[in-house]
């Protein structure tokens, strides 16, 4: 059975502006098992993202503890891969070496050919066989987050945090990538922290959705989705159950939204 393996206690995080306080999230309590895919949905500011970089070791909480795997988090997380919601591929680089670049950066052990391989590996897993020699420049929004996907996984982290990863793409090419992000979180047998504005995308990607209120950010609702999977991740917001998910999640989460545009 899977265990607890990122685990929120009494979480909560102020940040100083000049002679401000502001406080981003009130204490807040989440376990994520292994393997589960939690998307993270509320209004801007209301410390979603700052959740995902505690995790990710690059802010340590205020007061509370954050562990993961049973240990706290003290340093910077290398079990866990960052995918931002903003582009960050090199434009000089080509699409081989994007994907290499974490590999150049941690020092990896796998010689040229290892490296070579491994990128061979990720081109496929992400569908841009024919592109490594391509320049971001050159490349559609999807591809580019194809990339930056790719990059990601390349040094096999356990656990995604995404932040927005497909906020910028169309509606189709959303489709097209919640397709893929499924496809290779069950073939890695990956966890994932999923922030994202859009609460269909989370119903039809997560098997629970943590609704967040207006910051100072708590947790409102913490819900189970039932749908079954394998996901179609068109097909399936047609569905009663969908509909039903989307009305008592969206009841939640409006009045927050809305305080959240008046603060």
């Amino acid at each position: 059975m899977a265990h607890q393996l990122i685990e929120l206690k009494d979480i909560s995080k102020s940040f100083q502006r000049e002679q401000t306080i502001i406080a981003a999230l009130s204490p807040v309590n989440l376990a994520v098992r292994r393997e589960e895919f939690v998307a993270f949905v509320g209004p801007s500011g209301c410390g979603k993202s700052t959740i995902l970089n505690m995790v990710a070791g690059l802010l340590p909480p205020t007061t509370g503890q954050l562990s993961y795997d049973g240990a706290p988090v003290r340093d910077l997380n290398r079990r866990v891969g960052y995918m931002t919601q903003k582009d960050t591929l090199l434009p000089w680089r080509n699409v081989a070496d994007n994907i290499g670049a974490p590999l150049e950066l941690a020092c990896h052990k796998t010689g040229k050919t290892g490296r070579m391989d491994k990128i061979r590996q990720m081109v496929e897993l992400v569908g841009l066989k024919g592109f490594e020699k391509h320049f971001p420049g050159e490349l559609s929004g999807g591809m580019r987050r194809r990339v930056a996907l790719a990059r990601m996984l390349i040094y096999d982290p356990e656990t995604l945090l995404m932040d927005e990863p497909f906020g910028a793409l169309d509606a189709q090419l959303k489709l097209v990538m919640h397709d893929e992000i499924q496809r290779i979180v069950s073939l890695g047998h990956k966890t994932v922290l999923f922030v994202t504005h859009d609460l269909s995308e989370a119903i039809a990607l997560a098997d629970r959705v943590v609704v967040f209120s207006s910051r100072p950010g708590q947790i409102k609702i913490v819900r189970d989705i039932d749908l079954p999977r394998p996901r179609d991740v068109f097909r399936i917001r047609f569905s009663p159950r969908f509909t039903e998910l989307h009305e008592e999640l969206w009841d939640e989460l409006k009045d927050e939204v809305k305080k959240g545009t008046d603060t």
